[in-house]
């Protein structure tokens, strides 16, 4: 770009307010969903913090299940119609940039996938009825949900490689994954293989051999380094507790991260972001709000 190009006061404005509303959200996903003391979804994306909020989870699927949607306190999947109010707060999250996505399995709850026929039906389920189908009646709603998260693990691998690639055969679906940072990833790993993952946030937490401890993150950078030259990818996020109640390990106090840890990482492979678990232990803590301006 030229290095003289003027722009027009009222443009230079908007295009500064543009670039400081961006800037503003920093690259963080957090996931939302699993207690009801974290506030709306709403909340969440007019904190100005996240540009992704993962809705969690879709913790019943596959095997010929009724799919079940688990939120904790915040609405009752089973009852019809309680959870659409959510719809509107989609729409309130997609309206200001943010992506929105609907996150399978976590670590509780009954899922897998016996068959290629299997992740064929599932797919069609969660594009007819969270994605730009149009299923009836949706759990949420009728606003439809930019992309899926798979956080997958129960180390059953099978066919959750097929899955993605029908999901992203559906059209625009973005697809994320949350592995554990051990490498290869026991319940992900032949998904990852596939190069259908727009974003992964590795979960550094809960797994201390691979986790940052003690201000020394030489197996945090390790592992980064392996993951970001064995899977390809759109981006790699740094997967976090928000807090050190939100995990047995791996928090890594705010200062460190913005001063040692993401400098030490942002030149291997294709750094993206942060992810945090989960928006209630940030809601406590406000770590993104503190770190935000530098990842």
């Amino acid at each position: 770009m030229a290095a003289n190009l003027k722009w027009p006061p009222v443009l230079a404005l908007l295009l500064v307010a543009g670039m400081a509303g961006i800037a503003s959200a920093g690259n963080i996903a957090v996931y939302w969903g699993q207690n009801g003391g974290e506030g709306s979804l709403a909340d969440a994306c007019n904190s100005g913090n996240y540009a992704y909020v993962i809705i969690a989870f879709l913790s019943t699927f596959g095997n010929g299940q009724t799919p079940v949607l688990n939120l904790a306190g915040h609405c009752d999947p089973s009852s019809p119609g309680s959870c659409t109010f959510l719809s509107s707060e989609i729409q309130t999250c997609k309206s200001q940039g943010i992506k929105v996505l609907l996150s399978l399995g976590g670590g509780g709850g009954n899922y897998g996938l016996s068959s290629t026929d299997d992740a064929n039906s599932v797919a069609n389920y969660l594009w007819d009825y969270y994605l730009g189908g149009s299923g009836s009646p949706r759990p949420l709603g009728d606003a439809a949900l930019d992309g899926i998260d798979f956080d997958i693990e129960n180390g059953n691998s099978a066919h959750y490689d097929d899955l993605a690639n029908a999901l992203k055969a559906k059209g625009s679906v973005m697809l994320t994954a949350a592995p554990q940072c051990p490498y290869p990833d026991a319940s992900l790993g032949p998904a990852l293989q596939t190069g259908q993952f727009d974003n992964v946030w590795i979960q550094f937490y809960n797994n201390p051999g691979c986790s940052y401890a003690n201000g020394d993150d030489t197996n945090l950078v390790n592992a980064w380094r392996t993951w970001t030259s064995s899977v390809t990818a759109g981006s790699f996020y740094l997967g976090l507790p928000a807090s050190n109640d939100a995990a047995g390990s791996g928090y890594i106090a705010p200062g460190d991260l913005t001063g040692k840890v993401i400098p030490d990482i942002q030149s291997i492979g294709s750094y993206g972001g942060i992810m945090l678990w989960s928006r209630f232990y940030d809601v406590q803590k406000n770590y993104s709000g503190q770190v935000k301006g530098s990842v």
